[in-house]
């Protein structure tokens, strides 16, 4: 259990890095334009497909609508690109004065990750969705417990994302440089996960074994479902608690990885 001290300083955290995220308008900015850009292109995309056969992968044209252009916002604020200073700080040597800290090193990077995905919840989310709102017709959820499930499964996302890129930062301990390894995940977790396509248009053995087997649906597919309300209402609890057994097992893995780099930088001298 956190004690309230250091819950002030995660949060003392986040709000250091929503702020320091809130100084990059020019980026920000740019970030939106182009998310919003891309939308209208895989928008245009998914629905010449769905005209002709009505649907696409079970998705009516409005829930492609919506699928694309939440999925828009969402990419900055799920974030699979990420942030690099972790794995830098370990090529020097710099991650030895993170380590002596008494906030824990994982915590920090979830609380500065939160912080990061708040502000682009707030900006690079809204506009490309707001720009769909006026340029397309959306499909808007028939219950309003809908909307408040949506929220918890974008957060659930963010976790998930930001434990899976702690794991990948994490491989900096034996390989030093990360790039080969991020762009592994770049390419699996952006195929996978909902990102370029619905990943309903795979064959269904493959859907199943992502589900099942990997946490890349729970990114963007899991949340984008929960709002246009495929399956309904029990098929979205039960995506949202398949993300809460993801974030469990993320975790879990990450606290036994961070303890054998631990290991790995004292044998070697860090």
């Amino acid at each position: 259990m956190l004690s309230t001290s250091t819950v002030r300083v995660l949060a003392a955290l986040a709000g250091a890095e929503f702020r320091r995220y809130a100084t990059y308008r020019q980026a920000t900015f740019a970030g939106a334009f182009t998310n919003t850009v891309f939308g209208f292109v895989r928008c245009y995309t998914l629905l010449s497909v769905a005209a002709v056969t009505g649907q696409m992968a079970g998705y009516d044209p409005a829930q492609l609508v919506t699928f694309v252009w939440v999925g828009q916002g969402l990419l900055a604020v799920v974030n699979y690109w990420g942030q690099q200073e972790l794995p830098e700080r370990v090529r020097t040597g710099q991650v030895v004065a993170d380590l002596l800290r008494p906030v824990d090193l994982m915590a920090t990077f979830v609380a500065a990750d939160v912080g990061r995905a708040g502000h682009a919840m707030l900006t690079r989310f809204v506009v490309p969705v707001a720009v769909g709102l006026l340029a397309f017709d959306f499909y808007l959820p028939a219950h309003a417990w809908t909307y408040a499930l949506f929220a918890v499964s974008v957060l659930l996302a963010v976790l998930v994302c930001t434990a899976c890129r702690y794991l990948v930062a994490l491989s900096a301990f034996w390989l030093l440089d990360v790039r080969g390894a991020q762009m592994v995940w770049l390419v699996a977790s952006g195929a996978g996960s909902g990102l370029y396509f619905p990943i309903t248009v795979l064959p269904d053995w493959l859907v199943l074994a992502l589900w099942v087997g990997t946490p890349f649906p729970s990114l963007m597919q899991a949340p984008l479902d929960v709002l246009v309300e495929r399956g309904g209402t029990g098929h979205g609890l039960l995506l949202v608690a398949g993300q809460v057994a993801w974030v469990l097992v993320l975790v879990a893995l990450g606290r036994v990885v961070q303890a054998r780099a631990v290991r790995r930088l004292v044998v070697q001298g860090g």
